[in-house]
């Protein structure tokens, strides 16, 4: 009888098993990796619904940020909802405008416009839209717009203005971008450099760069402007719209060169032309009153 190990077939299938128990260690693996990758995707998707438990936990992880930013989208999903459940987690909206975490503040103060009927909301928002950050002001402003306070006009006029961003410190500029160039919140810009001292300058908003005042190599103080930045094309669509509510007739050189300038968006110049007509039409309308009197 023929021995076993001289078969061929026996010997493709003993290989067969040997290169499946040498492959079986990196198959586990990669079904962990798979798996933890998923786990990962699953706790940290914004999508996924919580529990009033879980927000309630969330909302004091402030170790684990997205947890809060995740727990905040929520909240904002219920009062949309009209769910008064939510009202609970308000004192706590409330404490995350104080916060020092930048991201915090500014998710906050969107949140806070949709319940445009909360007074500690309307109180938090005023104090918002002077906050040391733009893109917080911009939110405050854009959410006291659903309170129909005209508090934020100003804030709104600025987002179709171009931003000037200044050094914090002085130094040489080091920096490589150019004019035209897409940035968006927490970019780097470039650098302050002194001596052996080095300070990043990142934007503080989306947007392109429209003019760069301090070329790399100047020699900066403290305050002096570095560049300008033109807002994002969202941003600037959300502060037409605001305008198209609070907007005044002096606004109008500003909204309607939006409406003329065919540089911008097709969306933008259509929006820019029903905020001036909605500002002509509040004027008019003010106007035929005081006349009636």
């Amino acid at each position: 009888m023929e021995h076993q190990g001289n078969n061929p077939e026996t010997q493709v299938v003993t290989a067969e098993v040997r290169r499946l128990r040498a492959s079986g260690p990196i198959l586990i693996l990669a079904v962990l990796f798979v798996g933890g990758a998923f786990l990962t995707w699953y706790f940290t998707w914004f999508g996924r619904e919580l529990s009033d438990a879980d927000i309630t936990q969330y909302l004091v992880d402030e170790k684990h940020p997205r947890r809060v930013q995740h727990a905040l989208l929520q909240i904002q999903q219920r009062i949309e909802r009209g769910d008064g459940n939510v009202k609970q987690w308000y004192p706590q909206i409330v404490a995350f405008s104080n916060h020092q975490e930048t991201e915090f503040r500014l998710t906050v103060a969107w949140i806070m416009g949709f319940d445009n009927k909360s007074p500690e909301f309307h109180q938090a928002l005023l104090k918002l839209a002077h906050d040391p950050e733009p893109i917080v002001r911009r939110n405050a402003a854009l959410a006291l717009v659903r309170f129909n306070d005209a508090s934020g006009r100003e804030e709104l006029l600025a987002i179709l203005r171009p931003y000037e961003l200044k050094s914090g410190s002085e130094g040489e500029v080091s920096s490589t971008l150019k004019e035209g160039s897409p940035v968006a919140r927490g970019t780097l810009i470039g650098r302050i450099i002194q001596g052996s001292t080095m300070v990043e300058v990142r934007s503080p908003l989306p947007g392109k760069i429209e003019r760069i005042l301090a070329p790399a190599g100047s020699k900066v103080t403290s305050g002096a402007a570095l560049l300008t930045i033109n807002s994002d094309e969202q941003s600037v669509w959300e502060a037409l719209r605001g305008l198209s509510l609070i907007g005044k007739p002096e606004d109008l050189p500003v909204v309607e060169r939006f409406a003329q300038d065919s540089a911008h968006a097709e969306r933008i110049r259509k929006q820019a032309a029903l905020t001036a007509n909605a500002i002509k039409s509040r004027v008019s309308s003010h106007a035929q009153f005081v006349n009636q009197q």
